[in-house]
């Protein structure tokens, strides 16, 4: 049974606001490593801050002060970037499978003299043979649905620990796929905290890692699709 909580969004925003010299250097430099390898959509720095930044700073409240975050499908560095900047505390991990926007990244991070962030350029699968459960916090934004999301994310989190994922509008749609097996993951039934950006609404999910995954688990994308483990 999922259930919903409250974000206090306006103190997400007064955190962003406090960092915002650091994130809009960020946003430009987010801009020039888009010519480079496409990291993100947006390609000036306003629109990176509107669309993109602001939302990854909504889950600030969700966040501990400390402890090691992984970004799963990172693309540009969002929302991993951001939490990085706003928690110089937690040791953040950017993971993404392509080694052009890995290289852009690492420049990224570099330039903004990030020193608690890593770049880990392997599949979801991959790491979690290397660091299974090795992570406090597992996130995703705009990566897959959240059944399949569920089974990336879940080995490499520690017992304890949670998954956030950033949705859209068909998160209900999603979640109604899966019904009630999260706990086949390891998981318990999932948190939504639904806010509104920019005239849209929006909503991250948080599970709480419970158990173990079991050891078949992450598979393969293909085996992912072929036999969705809630089925």
């Amino acid at each position: 049974m999922r259930t919903v909580g409250s974000l206090p969004l306006g103190i997400a925003l007064e955190e962003a606001a406090a960092n915002r010299e650091r994130l809009w250097q960020y946003c430009e430099a987010l801009v020039l490593g888009n010519r480079r390898a496409r990291l993100t959509g947006p390609t000036d720095p306003e629109t990176l801050w509107k669309e993109h930044v602001l939302d990854c700073a909504a889950a600030l409240p969700l966040l501990p002060r400390e402890g090691r975050v992984v970004d799963v499908g990172t693309g540009g560095g969002l929302p991993g970037v951001v939490w990085a900047i706003c928690r110089p505390g937690l040791s953040v991990s950017l993971l993404d499978s392509v080694s052009r926007k890995c290289i852009a990244l690492q420049g990224i991070v570099d330039s903004l003299g990030l020193r608690n962030v890593s770049i880990v350029c392997l599949r979801s699968e991959e790491l979690a043979r290397r660091d299974r459960e090795g992570f406090d916090i597992a996130a995703a934004r705009a990566v897959t649905a959240a059944g399949p999301l569920a089974e990336l994310l879940s080995p490499l989190v520690a017992v304890g620990g949670e998954l956030l994922a950033f949705k859209g509008p068909r998160v209900h749609e999603e979640l109604d796929a899966v019904e009630d097996k999260w706990f086949r993951l390891g998981l318990g039934d999932p948190v939504l905290y639904p806010y509104p950006l920019d005239g849209k609404e929006r909503v991250i999910v948080r599970w709480s890692k419970e158990k173990s995954a079991p050891a078949t688990f992450p598979r393969n994308p293909a085996a992912l699709e072929r036999n969705p483990w809630w089925r």
